[in-house]
């Protein structure tokens, strides 16, 4: 739902089920208002069972802030407060709406949380639990790739690529010095098999990288998208 300010400039989102309480909407915006982008609500007395909501709430919370270093106590609680001109470019596609906090952090957006009310389920039935924690993990490398190689993502492949390639020469260099010059047969040794598929694999993550590189540059200048933000003018 909308909140409307002074200057019309700010959202606030609310939960569905009923569990999030919209009394807490005008602290939320006051807090916004003291110079922040985004106000996160903290679900401190949280009215959910702890085996199959709590727990794996707080696994994804640690998993989300040790990777990108945005770390708030809970990404899950949908009260926000946030400002119009730091989220109205946000592409959020399936479940990437948890995180929010982290794709603003990215772009310097100041954020702070504030302890909300939290009001137990009468109601319908969660469709989270520990299996959704697995959902978030692939959502969460998803964001970590947009977030640092969207505009470079040779240098995650290639790098992948290089260590491979690298890894996979020294051993069938030693292979082949081992048979040249001490005459060891290497038909029964597995450790052959490895440097060859390391060393093709290693070529195949370059070109990836290079593939990905040319798809980057495609996607930002066909649509004139500037690879970075500016604030203010």
């Amino acid at each position: 739902e909308r909140e409307a300010s002074e200057h019309d400039l700010n959202y606030v989102s609310l939960d569905g089920d009923m569990q999030n309480d919209p009394v807490d909407i005008p602290r939320l915006v006051a807090k916004l208002n003291e110079g922040y982008d985004l106000v996160n609500g903290w679900r401190v007395d949280r009215q959910d069972p702890f085996l199959n909501r709590r727990l794996p709430s707080q696994i994804a919370n640690w998993i989300i802030g040790l990777t990108t270093q945005v770390k708030i106590h809970d990404y899950g609680c949908t009260l926000k407060a946030f400002r119009r001109d730091v989220v109205k470019n946000l592409k959020l596609y399936g479940e990437m709406h948890r995180f929010i906090p982290a794709l603003v952090g990215d772009v310097g957006a100041r954020i702070t949380e504030m302890p909300v009310t939290h009001h137990p389920r009468k109601r319908g039935t969660s469709k989270y639990g520990l299996a959704r924690t697995l959902w978030v993990i692939l959502d969460l490398l998803t964001v970590k790739f947009l977030s640092r190689y969207a505009t470079r993502p040779s240098h995650l492949f290639g790098f992948v690529g290089l260590l491979a390639f690298f890894l996979g020469s020294a051993i069938t260099a030693v292979l082949g010095i081992q048979r040249i010059f001490f005459g060891m047969r290497l038909s029964e040794r597995p450790l052959l098999w490895l440097g060859i598929l390391l060393v093709v694999v290693g070529v195949q993550f370059v070109t990836t990288g290079l593939l990905a590189e040319m798809l980057a540059r495609t996607y930002h200048e066909s649509q004139e998208k500037s690879v970075y933000l500016i604030k203010e003018v």
